[in-house]
């Protein structure tokens, strides 16, 4: 069994983090914690100028209209001006010994490698279609979400390409049956048979 206290969970956006994340905070009994969470606490506290990255999309909403390509660079650079905040975050649970789910976009699986005493694994979806059905059956007001989930498959991809690097372990969302299983054993969280 895993005695590692802080648990992160990342993958792009539509692939099912949350899906994963809440019933296995339930199994470890521990709270969750969401990075976008941390995003808008951040966004309260800072500037655009003091923190360009973080308030980007804020300060650009045409940006959503911009090639995917350029979409994906912008979260990555999101992602790496959160990194501090990230290690922050995990260096308290570390230091206090408080278990935590940390589960988000912007998880950098090269952040997940270096941080000792932390399990990472990383979700991935690589399917266009399956991505936007995800994005409709979470938020049908919005509608087809297609170029979005292009994004989220390319930012996706590069996730899981990063973590394959790094060697974090990268779970495939589906099949949603036994994608829970699947993290923890991933995670190492699978008590050892009698």
């Amino acid at each position: 069994m895993n005695d590692a206290p802080v648990i992160l969970l990342g993958g792009a956006s539509g692939t099912g983090k949350s899906q994963v994340s809440y019933p296995l905070a339930r199994r470890l009994a521990s709270p969750i914690v969401e990075i976008d969470d941390i995003v808008e606490a951040l966004q309260a506290m800072t500037t655009p100028e003091q923190l360009p990255a973080l308030h980007y999309w804020r300060a650009n909403p045409e940006a959503v209209h911009l090639p995917p390509e350029r979409i994906v660079e912008m979260q990555i650079s999101v992602a790496r001006a959160l990194v501090p905040a990230v290690r922050a975050v995990v260096a308290n649970h570390l230091e206090t010994m408080t278990p935590v789910v940390v589960e988000g976009d912007y998880l950098l699986p090269s952040t997940a490698a270096e941080l000792d005493g932390v399990r990472a694994v990383f979700l991935h979806e690589c399917d266009e279609e399956q991505i936007a059905e995800n994005y409709l059956l979470r938020e049908p007001a919005a509608g087809a979400q297609h170029g979005r989930a292009m994004v989220s498959r390319l930012y996706g991809d590069w996730l899981a390409a990063q973590a394959e690097a790094a060697g974090v372990p990268v779970v495939p969302a589906r099949p949603w049956d036994d994608v829970l299983e699947r993290v923890a054993r991933a995670l190492d969280l699978t008590p050892p048979s009698a």
